[in-house]
């Protein structure tokens, strides 16, 4: 079967960094143009986490391989440290969120599938109103760099603003 499709290289440190809360996340599947999963490399800080906050993906499975470091994730059946050459698969529907532990930076390449159904539901507790619920969010662009805007859906307090690095 052949495919009309082209071959794609890119240099994983040079890609640009997208808005979240680690230092930097390439968003490989993006470069090269992938449309059944997605892919990217994740550098986080002690205490950054990965990636926005407990979450889950209804019909999407995620896997993070740490490369360096330990990361530290709260799943909704208890807690686990993945350390340096280890995986943690994440099951559709189920909840997770993850945060570089330990006195170095944690490296990570998290894969998820289907790519189309990558839809995240955050389930967290809002610090105005004290709901646990989802968040909305919206791209804004200031200075030239794009930041996610996070903000309860239940009562709209702005939550969370995600920028791309350092």
């Amino acid at each position: 079967m052949e495919s009309d499709q082209e071959f794609q290289q890119v240099v994983v440190a040079e890609l640009p960094d997208a808005p979240n809360p680690t230092r930097h996340k390439k968003e490989v599947d993006e470069a090269v143009g992938a449309t059944e999963f997605g892919f990217n490399v994740i550098t986080a800080e002690p205490g950054e986490r990965l990636p926005w906050g407990f979450h889950s993906h209804p019909d999407h499975e995620e896997l993070f391989y740490v490369l360096s470091g330990r990361v530290a994730f709260e799943t909704d059946d208890g807690d686990r440290e993945v350390t340096a050459g280890e995986v943690l698969f994440v099951p559709p529907g189920r909840g997770q969120r993850g945060v570089a532990v330990g006195d170095d930076p944690a490296e990570v390449v998290a894969v998820g599938a289907p790519k189309a159904t990558d839809g995240a539901v955050i389930e967290e507790e809002c610090p105005a109103c004290g709901e646990t619920t989802d968040r909305e969010y919206h791209s804004e662009r200031r200075d030239g760099t794009t930041a996610y805007v996070l903000s309860c859906a239940a009562c709209g307090t702005e939550v969370d603003r995600l920028t791309p690095g350092p």
